[in-house]
């Protein structure tokens, strides 16, 4: 586009650009047209561009940067829940934390549980510790309370023990254990030894949103990843995600243009035995690429075979993969390539990686790999004739932050000099492969990109505890290209977006304080104040709250603690105690109830004689169940 005949639909001045565009590292001011940049440069020369109906916006020297992408997000999966999730993410006290579940508990109605699903750590606790299965109970002794700390473990109390149905005759669940007390009972304490499943199947069994509540929360969660400074993400699947179904909802906010994320997905497989006929039906329905630059196919993983998930809890002993797992992913794999698919494998251990490329080597040598943009995911082991295999067939790194959140166990078991370079960044850099970096959240760790941004530069866990030398911490550009640039490759988007630059997509955000000149623990503070993506204020705050474009209806149901918390860091409990909102506000279905019009909350949390609330309002007409 000439930037010389083209009157700007928004031009931003009085700013500080970092635009990490080398041939213009800064600028003064950008001018932007159909959602792309196109001038950056001096005031003088990008001013000229606005014309009548432009927005002019004053920066008033404030920092801008690109907008941040998230190479690893459970976004989808974690928008269908974040408005039931009692968020612990960057609360520093265990006594805050509880007294949030305790006033959550009051006003979450039957038969709903209070969930803490992740994102948090003991360690970030002054008081160094998760609450006591007795705790819970004298908070919450009717209402299920379910906490998931980590990849690790889940504490339930007595009446989500109920809910659940664990009794003592529960068998043990492969790769888990349901913790019991010396009468042979569940105590609430379920462990990962070393898989996972058994804490996502219990809390699968808790209740769900209905689908435009799940609108509703989907959007609450991205004005958060807004609020914060993210304009994208590659989406990484999930247990319990299954294509195309659990897809409804963010594919609805596509098709109505009300996504403020712009948003790359991976498809997932959700069955162990049937991943080949997973991928074979899936490569024949779907094509890679489809969808626009708001909502686009990126291909397979990160499961790509359950026998080659080395899962991540460092509390326990790094798990051996069975001796299936060659052959169960070159199958795979094979199909992967034949489609010119690319792919993203989750690997956390050296030892599965090294497998892993014995079978990329195998089919390389009959259908080349070099051109699909195929990355591990995590890699916090990986040695360096890895790191040099990867190059060798052009694939990928991409780590996340979850060192930030289990450091300290992982030093418990292998010893500080062995987490060093765990991962080893500052290398992989060095040797010059693709590498970038994202969170893994919602449950292994935070969405809060600047947690991860700070943990790249400082080495440090949310816990304080120093990681890395500085040798293996990255300087602050370098981290934030990390976050930007870098992450394009991996969603096959280079040139498209991560820098702020004529003919690139318009993302870029104004934080609450320079990134470049902040006290480093501050860094992880950071929010932004201005988050404008293709053109458009998807979130605006302080003195650019007026600017916003995005109103979003209050979060739904009415109990629902993002309306007292908001979400990291409980930013919203300063707005006074959750109240039920006018029901035309709190709800913003397409239609009511001929009992309770859009009053549904109320209508499900009333005092009935009846154990099923759905069947019951079922039986008198009621349609609130079927929003």
């Amino acid at each position: 586009m000439n930037a010389q005949t083209t009157t700007a639909d928004l031009v931003l001045h009085g700013g500080r650009f970092t635009t990490l565009d080398r041939s213009l590292p800064e600028a003064e001011a950008v001018a932007i047209a159909d959602g792309k940049f196109v001038a950056v440069g001096r005031a003088s020369e990008v001013m000229p561009l606005a014309g009548p109906r432009t927005r002019v916006i004053d920066l008033k020297g404030r920092r801008v940067l690109p907008g941040l992408i998230d190479n690893h997000l459970h976004i989808i999966r974690g928008g269908l829940n974040f408005n039931m999730e009692l968020r612990w993410d960057g609360v520093r006290s265990l006594a805050d934390a509880m007294a949030m579940l305790k006033r959550q508990v009051a006003i979450t109605p039957s038969p709903q549980w209070v969930r803490v699903v992740g994102g948090f750590t003991e360690h970030q606790f002054a008081e160094k510790r998760l609450p006591t299965i007795a705790e819970l109970n004298a908070v919450a002794p009717d209402t299920p309370v379910f906490l998931l700390h980590l990849y690790d473990r889940a504490i339930l109390n007595a009446a989500a023990l109920r809910v659940v149905g664990y009794t003592k005759e529960t068998p043990a669940p492969p790769g888990g254990e349901i913790v019991l007390d010396s009468a042979g009972n569940p105590t609430g304490l379920l462990l990962a030894k070393p898989n996972a499943a058994v804490l996502y199947a219990t809390l699968a069994k808790g209740p769900k949103l209905p689908f435009d509540y799940q609108i509703n929360s989907t959007r609450h969660f991205m004005r958060d990843l807004n609020r914060l400074g993210v304009t994208g993400a590659i989406d990484a699947g999930g247990g319990f995600q299954n294509y195309p179904d659990d897809y409804a909802v963010i594919e609805k906010l596509a098709a109505d243009g009300q996504l403020t994320i712009r948003l790359a997905y991976n498809l997932f497989t959700q069955k162990p035995k049937q991943e080949k006929d997973d991928f074979l039906n899936w490569t024949r329905t779907s094509k890679y690429k489809q969808g626009d630059d708001y909502f686009r196919h990126n291909g397979a993983g990160e499961m790509l075979v359950f026998s080659a998930a080395d899962f991540e809890d460092f509390r326990q002993p790094r798990p051996d993969m069975p001796a299936q797992m060659e052959t169960e992913l070159e199958d795979v794999v094979r199909i992967l390539a034949e489609n010119r698919w690319p792919w993203r494998m989750h690997a956390t251990y050296d030892e599965t990686i090294s497998r892993a490329l014995d079978v990329f080597e195998k089919v390389n040598k009959d259908i080349p790999l070099q051109g699909l943009n195929w990355f591990f995911d995590h890699a916090e082991t990986i040695s360096e004739r890895s790191i040099d295999r990867i190059a060798a067939l052009g694939g990928g790194i991409a780590v996340q932050h979850r060192m930030a959140y289990q450091g300290e166990y992982f030093v418990e078991r292998y010893g500080p000099a062995a987490a060093q370079a765990t991962p080893p960044v500052a290398r992989i850099l060095e040797k010059g492969v693709k590498t970038s970096a994202g969170t893994d959240a919602t449950r292994v760790a935070s969405y809060n990109p600047w947690v991860s941004l700070a943990w790249l530069t400082t080495g440090k866990t949310v816990g304080g505890l120093g990681l890395y030398p500085r040798r293996n911490c990255l300087d602050r550009e370098t981290a934030l290209r990390m976050w930007t640039e870098n992450v394009t490759w991996f969603s096959n988007e280079e040139g498209k977006k991560g820098r702020i630059q004529v003919g690139q997509l318009a993302d870029l955000i104004v934080p609450d304080r320079d990134y470049f000149s902040c006290p480093e623990d501050d860094i992880a503070d950071t929010t932004s104040l201005l988050t404008i993506v293709g053109g458009r204020v998807v979130y605006g705050g302080g003195e650019f709250a007026s600017l916003d474009d995005i109103k979003v209806p209050a979060a739904m149901p009415e109990w629902s603690p993002v309306r007292a918390y908001g979400g990291y860091g409980a930013w919203g409990q300063q707005r006074g105690p959750a109240r039920p909102a006018a029901p035309t506000v709190s709800c913003g279905c397409s239609h009511g109830c001929g009992v309770h019009g859009h009053d549904h909350a109320t209508a499900w949390s009333s005092k009935l004689p009846a154990s099923d609330l759905q069947s019951f309002w079922g039986a008198l007409g009621c349609s609130c169940w079927a929003v």
